[in-house]
């Protein structure tokens, strides 16, 4: 599943008139970069979920059949925050476990071990989640999670911390509570489950950008340039 109901507010204003995942980086619409990056792990059948300006994302992808793939989309009428979202997409994504990644990332990032992670080890555990975890960015340096053997939890030593990089696997058991069409946010059920010892996670220590700001996306097109 990839998230993309977000009104980008920080974008404003070249979110007014572009959905967010929209927006060009390096020639391409953001949210193909991500595409491209699913495909390459053989990850082709995807669930995109809209909000603000939705109709524009249908419209530019469609049913995927130019990026080789194929699109189901997961309307809402507002914004229901990560985790809603995810719910409200339940009955398009399965009993089984799935990726969710955030429209507004880009990276190199190889998701094969995780897409192959979803149907062996992760299956079999009694893990709830398993997140991709970056080195934290100037503009979030405090992070959000602690990682250390391989588990995460809430906090830990000032050098085991990380940044979520918006890209985790996950049982569909984690959003059971919630009921679809409410706005429920993603970290609230995280904190319950690393209460429990039930996210894992790895760190990714290659290329990662939040495109969250127009600073950071005139940052990331000018390294092409550069």
């Amino acid at each position: 599943m990839i998230l993309a109901a977000g009104r980008g507010e920080r974008m404003r204003p070249l979110t007014d008139r572009v959905p967010k995942p929209l927006l060009v980086v390096r020639g391409r619409p953001l949210i193909e970069w991500m595409i491209a990056a699913l495909t390459r792990a053989r990850v082709t059948e995807l669930v995109i979920n809209h909000a603000h300006l939705g109709a524009r994302i249908v419209e530019a992808l469609g049913r995927g059949e130019r990026l080789g793939v194929s699109i189901r989309y997961s309307p809402e009428r507002e914004a229901l925050e990560t985790a809603g979202g995810v719910a409200q997409a339940l009955h398009l994504l399965g009993d089984s476990p799935f990726l969710v990644v955030n429209s507004d990332v880009y990276c190199d990032y190889d998701f094969s071990a995780l897409a192959a992670r979803a149907t062996t080890s992760f299956a079999a555990s009694d893990d709830l989640a398993h997140l991709v975890m970056v080195d934290n960015p100037d503009h979030h340096p405090q992070g959000d999670f602690a990682l250390a053997g391989g588990r995460i939890a809430e906090r830990g030593a000032p050098e085991a911390m990380r940044t979520f990089s918006g890209i985790g696997l996950y049982s569909p058991r984690l959003f059971s509570g919630i009921t679809p069409g409410q706005k429920a946010p993603l970290a609230p059920l995280l904190r319950k489950a690393m209460a429990a010892g039930r996210v894992g996670g790895e760190r990714h220590a290659g290329l990662w950008r939040d495109v969250g700001t127009p600073e950071r996306l005139a940052t990331l097109n000018a390294l092409d340039a550069a």
